[in-house]
């Protein structure tokens, strides 16, 4: 389906922590990863690739098929650290318009990664380089951190993480997230005034009531 390229936006600015919070702590991508470059943050349709174990041939395919604005997102049926891609593929990812990259193994050329500057996310860096001998499956859902991610789903990067939102509930999760970050909102302007959360929340009431 197509979604917005206004509710992608919407969704980057929102961040991972608020969308995944907004939709009932649902879409968390759990697990540990390096963000390449400091700051930056992404949002788009995933591209996925399940690679063969320990091989990147798929990661090829992926570059021949990947669209303008979306994420690579790329694993193996075992996330280990083996460098599924490095300056060769990242840079052929940038000329054909990859918002961003997801790695669930592990990357190298870690200084010319980060001169290119498409945003990159890894669970590894690791000079040990992948096969390329057998075909993986471009377009296969895949399982990362618990999360399902299929191609067209709408992953979010930045320094909290990633998380990933369904295609068919992308504009819902915009309309969920605009509405935390309006509370959001109401309770910072209390929290500068003075007021405190132990008060706002009615601990204060629930501890000092029962003793």
């Amino acid at each position: 389906m197509t979604i917005s390229t206004d509710a992608v936006a919407e969704l980057r600015k929102a961040g991972t922590a608020t969308v995944y919070e907004a939709r009932g702590r649902r879409g968390l991508i759990d697990v540990d990863l390096i963000q390449l470059i400091p700051g930056s943050c992404a949002a788009g349709p995933a591209r996925t690739v399940l690679c063969a174990q320990d091989d990147n041939r798929g990661v090829h395919e992926l570059v021949a098929r990947i669209q303008p604005g979306e994420i690579a997102v790329m694993t193996m049926p075992v996330a280990t650290p083996v460098a599924l891609i490095g300056e060769l593929l990242v840079t052929q990812l940038k000329e054909r318009g990859a918002a961003a990259i997801l790695v669930d193994a592990a990357v190298r050329d870690v200084d010319a990664l980060r001169d290119l500057g498409v945003p990159v996310w890894t669970r590894w860096i690791r000079i040990r380089g992948a096969t390329k001998n057998t075909r993986g499956e471009v377009d296969a859902g895949v399982q990362i951190g618990g999360a399902e991610i299929r191609s067209g789903d709408i992953v979010i990067l930045d320094s909290d993480g990633a998380a990933v939102v369904p295609a068919d509930e992308a504009e819902r999760a915009v309309e969920l997230a605009h509405a935390r970050q309006a509370k959001e909102a109401a309770s910072l302007a209390k929290y500068r005034n003075g007021e405190i959360s132990y008060d706002l929340y009615g601990f204060r009431t629930e501890d000092e009531g029962n003793t």
